[in-house]
């Protein structure tokens, strides 16, 4: 699996904490070695559409999707609690 990183994505990441973005460096790490990596937590968030849910630390997500051998990064923000 290889990662793309949307526009989108990119800017939200840019605007993120650097310790978030080095939270999300070492996520992506282990997305690309293992889905069901543990720490991921990584669960169906949008069935309909698609995208998938993964917890950068306890307050921050990133959410992607699949299509064939990609992983769609497309956001990443604050979990609304």
């Amino acid at each position: 699996m290889r990662p793309y990183l949307t526009p989108q994505f990119l800017r939200l990441y840019a605007e993120a904490p650097a310790r978030i973005q080095k939270a999300f460096d070492q996520k992506l790490k282990f997305l690309l070695q293992n889905l069901r990596h543990p720490s991921l937590r990584a669960k169906k968030y949008d069935e309909t559409r698609g995208i998938w849910q993964v917890r950068v630390n306890g307050g921050w997500r990133f959410y992607f999707s699949i299509e064939g051998d990609t992983y769609i990064i497309h956001s990443i923000r604050p979990h609304p609690k």
